[in-house]
């Protein structure tokens, strides 16, 4: 492992427990600082509400920590929106946020847009499929941005147990197996090509927390391959040492079926390909294949090929920073 990183996994990789949640909240008020969490949403009604009750009781109600909670859902046809509103977050629909640059799928897109209905001097991205989710996840990550003014983004890392339907782990062996994409796929990538981000254990975790300073003046991939993007391009543009990771424990979700999951590791090869050359794709499809009544059939699917530019040369965000 390159001393460097040897280096930054011991200066900037910290367990939630480092950090007690009044430590958090004290710094939080002599700084004065604002902290936003955005919750990505498409058909999560049996999990978003649970996800927004815990961080409003435990970091909206009994401490003052999180200023708004906002979760955007991106089509949802199931009653994630009123679950969501019910439980006390602010409920924004993807596309009536810029009308004017039509929305494409992915949960690039969504992050992207939710900086223009966010007020947070931090934005906290938490996915909307965790079970037993713990507020952890948000406390543990928004930490080291406020006790730490060098800090600019902080990823989770966790055990990520592969489980089956109803939520339970498969068994022991399957403890830390649910990564399937990242060992396979972006771990490989970034430990050849960005060796500096080989300490983070979970690169393409959805939970992480940032200034928005910082994110403002990245470039968002559309679909799958926003973390490993964003990660990349944060590290050219404010080093190493602006990153952390935080170990929040244990995290439990849906899980993908195998082809879903080829197509996300093809979308994160192609992020990494434009950071690599910044050229285009020979091919920006991906063909895979299910067994038919007469065998094989192909099914070929586009590979997400658009990115948003840095939210600052959007002129209705620069508009409302002046406002």
């Amino acid at each position: 492992m390159l001393e460097e990183v040897e280096r930054w996994l011991a200066t900037r990789s910290w367990s939630v427990t480092d950090r007690p949640l009044h430590r958090i909240v004290a710094a939080k008020q002599r700084t004065g600082q604002t902290i936003s969490v955005v919750l990505p949403a498409l058909n999560e009604e049996e999990t978003v509400g649970d996800i927004v009750t815990a961080i409003r009781r435990d970091l909206v109600e009994e401490v003052p920590l999180v200023d708004e909670i906002v979760v955007v859902d991106s089509g949802s046809t199931d009653r994630t929106s009123e679950v969501a509103a019910a439980a006390g977050a602010r409920v924004v629909h993807r596309d009536e946020i810029l009308p004017r640059i039509p929305a494409v799928p992915g949960k690039g897109e969504v992050l992207w847009r939710s900086l223009l209905v966010t007020a947070g001097d931090i934005i906290c991205f938490i996915d909307a499929d965790l079970r037993e989710f713990s507020s952890d996840f948000v406390s543990g990550i928004v930490g080291p941005l406020l006790t730490d003014p060098e800090v600019a983004l902080v990823k989770a890392m966790y055990d990520r147990p592969l489980t089956v339907s109803d939520g339970h782990a498969l068994g022991p062996a399957a403890a830390g197996q649910g990564g399937r994409v990242t060992e396979l796929m972006a771990r490989p990538l970034l430990n050849m090509h960005w060796p500096q981000l080989a300490g983070f254990v979970q690169p393409l975790g959805g939970e992480y927390a940032a200034r928005r300073g910082l994110l403002e003046q990245l470039p968002f991939p559309v679909g799958y391959g926003v973390e490993l993007g964003m990660l990349v391009d944060a590290l050219h543009l404010v080093g190493l040492d602006a990153l952390a990771q935080v170990d929040v424990g244990v995290r439990k979700h849906r899980h993908q079926d195998g082809q879903a999951l080829g197509r996300m590791a093809a979308a994160i090869y192609r992020t990494a390909q434009l950071r690599l050359a910044r050229g285009h794709l020979v091919r920006p499809s991906l063909t895979q294949f299910e067994r038919g009544e007469d065998g094989f059939e192909p099914r070929t699917y586009s590979v997400d090929t658009e990115e948003r530019p840095p939210m600052v040369e959007i002129a209705e965000y620069a508009e409302r920073k002046v406002a």
